[in-house]
Parts: C-alpha cells; structure tokens; sequence
C-alpha cells in the first residue's frame, strides 16, 4: 500500500466532461498542486452518496480555503457513472475521475475485492497529495467511516 511520502504511480484516470472524454494523467492532476483526494468503494452506494460526497461538497469551500488547489473524488467506476452522480449531488466544487478498471487504484495498493457485491472496489480513503507527494492518508478499516471524512481531513490541513 502506497504510504505518506510517497510519489503517486504514474497511471491515468478519466472524467466526462462537456467536451468529452478526457484522460488525465498524474502530471495534469497532481504536478504543482496540492490536492485533497478522497476514494469510495462505488457511486451511488449508500454510505457513499448519503455520507461521503456529501460532506465534502459541503466543506468544499473551508477545504480549498486552506490552500487546496481541487479536491478530486475517485471510484472504479465509469466516467459516466462518475458524471452522473456528481450531476445528481450537485458536485461542481468536486472533480469526478473514474478509475474504470481499477488500475490507479490497484497500483496505490488500495484495491479490494468485493466478489459478487461488485468486483474489485477501491477502499474507502481519503489523501492529501502535494506536487505528486502524498503528504497525508487516511484509510479506513472494514465497514468503517471516520478517518476519510471530510471534517477529518480539513482538520488534517
């Protein structure tokens, strides 16, 4: 599992946009920034969608006050899926990526396999990454939800 001090692995993500499909690398996203980055098993689940997205979009503005460039929410999921659910959350302060087959997730060593519940799925987690660096991570155990929150992580800037 990737740990605090260590360089994100080079591996590239999606996001639908209005103009399209984009492939972002770690270079776009993370290279000069500091970026608070948040993970959860899948969209529209429930601790996910009622929870999770939620409280971020709702200190969205207190986080990016503490100098925080974005603030990036990561699922396996498609970039549909992704677009979808941030339109329904109203999440424009959030910039939803796809990990579509898992492999962002798998190379940060944070991949779970859910069997028939869904595959693999990323752990719930939460990071703070500057230029590439993590600077901070925060991984939940099983069925738990406190360390990866959005009031834990602004703390945590």
């Amino acid at each position: 599992m990737i740990s605090q001090g260590q360089t994100l692995p080079a591996v590239s993500l999606t996001q639908l946009t209005d103009d399209g499909m984009q492939t972002l690398t770690n270079e776009t996203l993370f290279a000069g920034k500091k970026v608070v980055l948040f993970a959860v098993p899948g969209a529209f689940t429930p601790t996910c969608s009622n929870a999770h997205l939620p409280e971020f979009i709702t200190l969205a503005d207190k986080i990016k006050a503490k100098d925080v460039d974005a603030i990036y929410c990561i699922s396996v999921n498609d970039a549909f899926v992704m677009k979808a659910w941030g339109e329904q959350h109203n999440a424009q302060a959030i910039e939803m990526l796809a990990d579509g087959d898992a492999s962002f997730t798998k190379a940060l060593g944070l991949d779970k396999d859910t069997a028939a519940f869904g595959g693999v799925r990323s752990t719930r987690y939460a990071m703070i990454v500057e230029d590439q660096q993590v600077t901070g991570l925060f991984v939940e155990q099983d069925k738990e939800f406190a360390v990866s929150r959005a009031e834990a992580v602004l703390e945590k800037l």
